[in-house]
C-alpha cells in the first residue's frame, strides 16, 4: 500500500493527466519545450478519441513542483520520468510526443527504456528539433547560459514566441520564466548522444513536425535512428506553430492516425 502510494504521490507529481481514460488503447505522453508547464499539452487530452489517453510531463521548479530545485541534468531528468513511469509503460502501449526541448528529452527518455527494458513506444512524434547527433544541435551546446544576461534571454524567449505578452508584464512571472528557460537550456547541454556505427536504436516509427517559419532544423538525419518508417511535415507558423488552433487540428488528427495504425 505505502509502495502504490508513493508510486501514486510520483505520477500526481510528474504527469499532469486532465483527461483520464483507463480503458484507453494507447497513452500519449507529451514533453514540453524549455521553461514550459503542462498547460498546453495536457488540454489536448479533450481532442483525443477515447482510444488515447494524453499525460503531459512536469519537470521540478515549476507549477505544483515550484519549491523543488531544478534539474541539474538530463541523466537526472530520464532516471526520473523512467522510474515513475515504467509501470505505466509496461501495461499498455505508449507513444511520446516532444517539441524542440521536449523532443530531445522524449527522445532520451525513449533510448533509456530501450537500452534499459527492451521498451519501445510504438512512435516517437518530435517537433522543433534538430536529431539529437546532427552537427547541427551542436551550437546549443555553446549558448553561453551562465554569462547571458535576464534581458538576453528575455530577448530570446520573445523571439522564439509562444509566451503571451501579458504574462511578461508580470515581474514575478518574468523572472520565474527566465529562470526556468535557463535551467532547461543547462539541463539540455548536458546531453550529448553519440550514434554508434551501424547502430540503429529504434525500430519505432518517428514523425518530424516543423513550422515552415521556424529557422530550418536537421530533421533528415532522424533517418539514422529507427528502421522504422520516417515521415516530415512542415506546418505554417514558426517555432510554436504547435500554438496554432488549425495546426493542433491537424496535429491531433494525424498522431491518432497514426497511433490506430500501429496495429493495437
Amino acid at each position: 500500500c505505502v509502495v502504490f502510494m508513493f508510486f501514486f504521490l510520483g505520477m500526481e507529481k510528474l504527469v499532469a493527466c486532465l483527461y483520464q481514460r483507463p480503458n484507453a488503447l494507447c497513452r500519449l505522453i507529451c514533453f514540453p519545450w524549455a521553461g514550459g508547464g503542462t498547460s498546453q499539452l495536457a488540454q489536448w487530452g479533450k481532442l483525443f478519441s477515447s482510444s488515447i489517453e494524453v499525460s503531459s510531463v512536469r519537470l521540478p521548479g515549476r507549477e505544483s513542483r515550484l519549491k523543488e530545485p531544478f534539474a541539474k541534468d538530463m541523466t537526472t531528468v530520464v532516471n526520473e520520468i523512467t522510474s515513475v513511469l515504467l509501470k505505466e509503460l509496461q501495461e499498455k502501449p505508449f507513444a511520446f510526443f516532444g517539441h524542440s526541448f521536449g523532443s530531445y528529452i522524449s527522445f532520451a527518455v525513449a533510448l533509456h527504456l530501450k537500452e534499459k527494458y527492451g521498451l519501445e513506444p510504438i512512435h516517437l512524434f518530435v517537433s522543433g528539433a534538430h536529431a539529437p547527433h546532427s552537427e547541427a544541435f551542436l551550437p546549443i551546446k555553446s549558448i553561453p547560459i551562465y554569462d547571458a544576461e535576464d534581458e538576453d534571454i528575455l530577448t530570446y524567449i520573445q523571439i522564439l514566441g509562444g509566451t503571451p505578452s501579458e504574462l511578461l508584464q508580470n515581474e514575478d512571472v518574468k523572472k520565474h520564466l527566465i529562470l526556468t528557460f535557463r535551467e532547461d537550456l543547462r539541463v539540455l547541454q548536458t546531453f550529448s548522444f553519440e550514434k554508434a556505427e551501424r547502430n540503429i536504436p529504434f525500430s519505432c516509427d518517428i514523425t518530424c513536425f516543423d513550422g515552415s517559419e521556424d529557422k530550418p532544423h536537421d530533421l533528415e538525419a532522424w533517418h539514422d535512428l529507427t528502421s522504422g518508417d520516417i515521415s516530415f511535415y512542415k506546418l505554417p507558423g514558426g517555432h510554436f506553430y504547435l500554438l496554432e488552433p488549425s495546426n493542433k487540428i491537424f496535429l491531433t488528427k494525424h498522431i491518432t492516425r497514426c497511433i490506430e495504425n500501429a496495429g493495437l
